[in-house]
């Protein structure tokens, strides 16, 4: 039992102690199943506070000859296995976390040989024999063992791409790096003393002139997670269960923290359900991730749309992005679509791939990026703001002459990036309007199915602003924004905000293509109770 060679499952027996753990051994099953076949390299990649670190401990404290984990498996998932004990403590696992490596290391340009010499010096203890003394390489020494004996290892690495990360423009510390993991894990060799690989980071791996520096792993990211997008968060009925458990209000723990869509599946943020669960604050917990400050160049890059991109987002709205040209580095960066894309990684963003769209995927996010903008007093977003804060004002006092007219200058001001006569493109402006209205409102429901239809946008007040009505919008395109009045009423669209009690807003706005004119028409109404 070493600290790299066959660790103890101390580090997973942390998590398993903790007030709240959701079961995610069922992981191990697909790592057991693909072992010594072309699918065991394996990297997992996903944000901050989404269990990188856990996961690694747990396959570790699976696998490892180190210690004997069959009491602390048992009830859980795995258990279940019909392979459960087959695997179970039976290999000579080497696990270490590079981010922790860097400190012992005396730095990051001494990490690499800290890692060999130390790795080599506990498989000497392992495997006194079978290594020459003039070995020097961890690669080396494994293709020795495996000579020698016929055993085979596993390797989990937490944090894998640290160096890439924060020693982007150090080329020479890039470069040895990338080369020590082609070394233990590219080539035919590797294929003889290997039986499966884990590593989990922030990034995908890294391209090297347009092709992946090792290609031979199968990657799961918050772009195409596959089969692993329902161990990466919390599934919806785990957050259920924890809600349910915890006496919190799921719709509400929804509007925060949902909107991770991984390969069909809904993803909750493990970090900031965890801490509602535990402290009961709505609020956002992704600032204390440590990622705040690293958007903030991101998002000011002098990139054609890139701002315009981040506030449609902001707003609720989706936006396309080519994510193929991205290199999966820090520095690298052609167009906005790079930029979203790694956005994307960090979880700042979601992504769609049946559309190909990115979108801020939830309360919690949305906040974080709203504080970023507003802290870098963009000139688009002022004049955005102070037109937004009118429409919102002249909404509430019932002015339907202003917000038909501020509609209207927001929707010309945004004509180069909304096509103009599309049909969905007032929706769009609509949401994008409203922005000021977040500070009071969550994001706006589009497409809300309600009584006998679909309400166009309905905005949700949030809980510390009891006093402010919901809002159902209704839109028109060539008809009248009497005609959006009379649909709300007929249709009862009311009932999509069936848990609501208080004041709603009835808000029809009709578009005329010809001459480009706005139209306004609010009626207040009054839901006395919730309906049964």
């Amino acid at each position: 039992m070493g600290r790299f060679v066959n660790p103890d499952n101390s580090a997973f027996q942390v998590a398993l102690n903790s007030e709240i753990y959701v079961d995610k051994t069922g992981l191990i099953e697909y790592t057991s199943r693909v072992m010594n076949t072309n699918q065991a390299m394996i990297c997992n990649s996903r944000p901050r506070r989404f269990g990188k670190s856990i996961t690694a401990n747990m396959l570790t404290a699976y696998y490892s000859k180190g210690c004997d984990s069959e009491e602390m498996f048992e009830g859980l998932a795995i258990s279940r296995s019909a392979s459960f004990k087959t695997h179970l403590n039976q290999y000579d696992v080497i696990h270490f976390d590079v981010q922790w490596c860097i400190n012992p290391a005396d730095g990051a340009e001494h990490v690499v040989s800290y890692i060999q010499q130390n790795v080599i010096d506990e498989l000497r203890q392992v495997y006194p024999n079978e290594i020459p003394q003039t070995a020097a390489s961890l690669p080396g020494a494994m293709s020795s063992i495996h000579a020698a004996t016929g055993r085979k290892f596993i390797v989990i690495i937490d944090e894998w791409d640290v160096l890439i990360r924060d020693e982007a423009a150090n080329q020479g510390i890039q470069e040895k790096y990338i080369n020590f993991l082609r070394g233990i894990f590219k080539g035919t060799e590797p294929t003889k003393y290997i039986s499966l690989v884990y590593l989990t980071g922030i990034l995908p791996i890294k391209k090297v002139r347009t092709q992946s520096a090792l290609n031979n792993f199968d990657e799961f990211t918050m772009l195409d997670a596959k089969i692993f997008a329902p161990y990466i968060g919390f599934t919806e009925d785990e957050v259920k269960a924890l809600c349910e458990k915890y006496q919190k209000d799921f719709n509400e723990v929804k509007r925060w923290y949902d909107g991770y869509l991984l390969s069909g599946c809904q993803v909750y943020n493990p970090k900031a359900v965890v801490s509602i669960m535990t402290w009961g604050n709505f609020q956002s917990y992704w600032s204390q991730t440590g990622t705040y400050e690293s958007i903030m160049p991101l998002i000011n890059m002098d990139f054609d749309g890139l701002e315009t991109a981040i506030i449609r987002m902001a707003a609720g709205e989706r936006v396309k992005v080519k994510t193929t040209t991205y290199q999966n580095d820090m520095i690298t960066f052609k167009s906005k679509d790079d930029v979203l894309t790694l956005l994307i990684h960090l979880g700042y963003l979601a992504y769609d791939s049946s559309n190909r769209t990115a979108f801020v995927p939830n309360e919690e996010i949305r906040s974080e990026l709203m504080d970023a903008i507003e802290d870098e007093q963009w000139n688009e977003f002022a004049e955005l703001k102070i037109k937004s804060d009118e429409l919102l004002k002249a909404t509430l006092d019932l002015d339907c002459e202003a917000v038909a007219q501020t509609v209207e200058a927001i929707h010309s001001g945004y004509a180069s990036v909304i096509a103009y006569h599309d049909e969905n493109s007032l929706s769009s402006v609509l949401s994008i309007a409203y922005l000021s209205a977040m500070q009071y409102y969550f994001k706006p429901v589009r497409e809300l199915p309600a009584g006998r239809g679909v309400a166009d946008l309905v905005f949700f007040p949030k809980k510390e602003y009891p006093k402010l009505p919901a809002l159902i919008v209704e839109l028109k395109w060539n008809q009248s924004a009497e005609a959006a009045i009379q649909q709300i009423k007929e249709r009862n669209y009311t009932q999509a905000l069936e848990r609501y009690t208080g004041r709603m807003l009835l808000i029809g706005i009709n578009y005329d293509k010809k001459s480009k004119k706005h139209e306004c028409m609010i009626e207040q109404f009054e839901k006395s109770s919730p309906s049964e």
